[in-house]
């Protein structure tokens, strides 16, 4: 059965992010188009058709990123469940169960092209605060959570996820052993205490 027009200009889409991913992680900054198309298996006319610059490039994969991350907060379940699902994104991330080398990748480019590291900060990392901190808006006014500062407890969870070991990710530091699923319903629990409702 033959793909529609639809389905294949899909998948050259994402070969385009695969290899930019991949690119980004080897090569930070330097990395050309021209190498990006090569990668990807496609003509350059096919990636500037989808993307004009690195920088479109770059905001395309945080974007699919933070979708991915913040994938549990859409789910509609109880608050332990859905923090404990996000908190598990976020360690498989760190941990490189899912591709460390992006983190890396933006680290690179960050000094020597600041603002393709600054529209991947925008269009991930800072989205995905952005949606965790809506969450929790929204726990508040539904009286599950007492959260008087959604955007700064989103950065408390993030921050209590990650710890110390994001920094070890960048640097290609390896992880010491633990049970991910424990840390990340552990994680969840304890702020979950922390922001009872009175």
């Amino acid at each position: 059965m033959a793909r529609v027009a639809g389905q294949v200009d899909e998948a050259k889409t994402e070969a385009i992010l695969d290899a930019a991913l991949a690119l980004f992680a080897e090569k930070g900054a330097l990395t050309s188009m021209d190498a990006i198309a090569r990668r990807a298996g496609v003509s350059r006319q096919t990636l500037y058709n989808r993307f004009a610059s690195k920088v479109e490039i770059g905001q395309a994969l945080a974007a699919r990123r933070a979708a991915a991350l913040t994938e549990p907060l859409r789910t509609g379940g109880e608050p332990a469940a859905v923090l404990a699902g996000y908190a598990e994104g976020l360690l498989h991330k760190m941990r490189g169960d899912t591709g460390p080398d992006a983190l890396r990748g933006v680290a690179l480019m960050s000094p020597t092209a600041p603002e393709l590291a600054q529209a991947v900060y925008r269009a991930g990392p800072a989205e995905g605060l952005r949606r965790l901190s809506a969450w929790l808006a929204e726990q508040d006014r539904a009286g599950h959570l007492s959260i008087p500062d959604p955007d700064a407890a989103a950065e408390m969870y993030v921050g209590m996820i990650m710890g110390h070991g994001h920094l070890r990710t960048i640097l290609n530091i390896p992880h010491p052993p633990f049970d991910l699923e424990a840390r990340a319903r552990e994680t969840a629990a304890r702020f979950l205490k922390a922001f009872a409702p009175g």
